[in-house]
C-alpha cells in the first residue's frame, strides 16, 4: 500500500474521513452489531469449510474445485476488507477512518471485486470444456493451465484498478471529509476531491464496463455452448446431470453481475448513494454469505464428501 501513498501530493490536507454509515440513531445502529457480526463469522466459517473440503477430499482435486477454493479464499479477503471496520463503527460515536486506511480499503475492495469477476469467467470456461469437450478435458484443463487461469484472474483484477487508484491518490483532498457510505468506496471519495475528477470518473466507468462486459461475454458464450450441448443429449437424466454442475455457478453469476452493474455501470453523477448502501450491503455481506450455501446445498459431490466422513476430528 505504501506504493500508492508515495504518489500523494502536498495539497492533500485531509488526515481522516468520517463515514456516515447507515441512517438512524446510534442506539439503533448498535442493534445491527450482533446480526452483522454473526453474518461475518458465518461467512468466514462457510468459506473456510469449502476450502477444507476441497483440500481434504482427493475426489475433489479437479479444476472445478480448484477454482472454487480460489473463489472461497477471495470471498474471505473481500468480506474482511470491510466488515471489521464497519462493526467497530457500530460501537463508537466517531466513525472515522484514517486517510491511508480509507485509500487502502477502497483499493482492496475494488481489486478483489474485479478479481471475482475474472474468476467467475474462468469457472464458466472450465464448465464449457467439461461439458462440451469432455474427452479433452483432462488435457486442456491441466494443473498448469488452471494455475495460469487463476493467477491471470488475480492479475487481471489488479491491472483493472491499479492505474485508477494511483490517479486517485494524486488528487487533492482539502475538505470536507464526510463520506456518505459505510465504507470507503471510489464513488463517494471522488465527490470529496478538490479538483476536476471528470477524467478519473470516466476511467472508472470505462474500466468497470470493460471488465464486466469482457467477463460477462466469456461467461455468456460459454453457457451458450453449454446449453446447446446439453439440449442435444438424448436422455433426460443425462441433461439433468450435465446442467446440475452449472446451477450453483449460474446463481452466483446472476447475483454478482446484477448488484455491481447497478452500482458502477452508470455515470457517477447519476448514482444514488443511499440506494447504493442497500445494494452494497447485499454485495459485500449477503452474497459472500450465500455462496457457501449455494455451492454446497446445490452440489452433490460436496455433500457426498461430507457424507464420506469429513468430521471435525479429521479436519483438525
Amino acid at each position: 500500500c505504501s506504493f500508492f501513498f508515495a504518489f500523494l501530493i502536498n495539497q492533500t490536507v485531509v488526515t481522516e474521513f468520517i463515514l456516515q454509515g447507515f441512517p438512524g440513531s446510534a442506539e439503533l445502529q448498535k442493534y445491527l452489531f450482533v446480526p452483522i457480526l454473526f453474518i461475518y463469522f458465518l461467512t468466514i466459517l462457510g468459506n473456510i469449510l469449502i476450502i477444507v473440503i476441497v483440500v481434504h477430499d482427493p475426489h475433489l482435486h479437479n479444476p472445478m474445485y480448484f477454482f472454487l477454493g480460489n473463489f472461497s479464499s477471495l470471498e474471505i479477503f473481500y468480506v474482511t476488507t470491510l466488515s471489521p471496520k464497519m462493526l467497530a463503527h457500530f460501537l463508537t460515536k466517531k466513525k472515522s477512518i484514517c486517510f491511508y486506511c480509507c485509500i487502502s480499503q477502497a483499493f482492496f475492495h475494488f481489486f478483489l471485486g474485479a478479481t471475482e469477476f475474472c474468476l467467475l469467467a474462468s469457472m464458466s470456461f472450465d464448465r464449457y470444456i467439461a461439458i462440451c469437450k469432455p474427452l479433452h478435458y483432462s488435457v486442456i484443463m491441466n494443473y498448469r493451465f488452471c494455475l495460469q487461469l487463476a493467477l491471470g484472474s488475480w492479475l487481471g483484477g489488479l491491472l483493472t484498478v491499479i492505474v485508477q487508484m494511483v490517479l486517485l491518490c494524486q488528487l487533492p483532498f482539502c475538505g470536507p471529509n464526510m463520506i456518505n457510505h459505510f465504507y470507503c468506496d471510489v464513488t463517494p471519495l471522488l465527490g470529496l476531491v478538490c479538483a476536476n475528477t471528470y477524467l478519473l470518473e470516466q476511467m472508472v466507468l470505462v474500466g468497470s464496463v470493460l471488465l464486466l462486459f469482457s467477463t460477462f461475454l466469456l461467461t455468456a458464450v460459454s453457457y451458450s455452448f453449454i446449453i446447446f450441448t446439453v439440449t442435444r443429449i438424448s436422455s433426460s437424466s443425462g441433461r439433468q446431470k450435465a446442467f446440475s454442475t452449472c446451477v450453483a455457478h449460474l446463481a452466483v453469476v446472476s447475483i454478482q453481475y446484477g448488484t455491481v452493474m447497478f452500482m458502477y455501470v452508470k455515470p457517477t453523477g447519476h448514482t444514488s448513494l443511499n440506494m447504493n448502501k442497500v445494494v452494497s450491503l447485499l454485495n459485500t455481506l449477503i452474497t459472500p454469505l450465500l455462496n457457501p450455501f449455494i455451492y454446497t446445498l446445490r452440489n452433490k459431490e460436496v455433500k457426498d464428501s461430507l457424507k464420506r466422513g469429513l468430521t471435525w476430528k479429521k479436519v483438525f
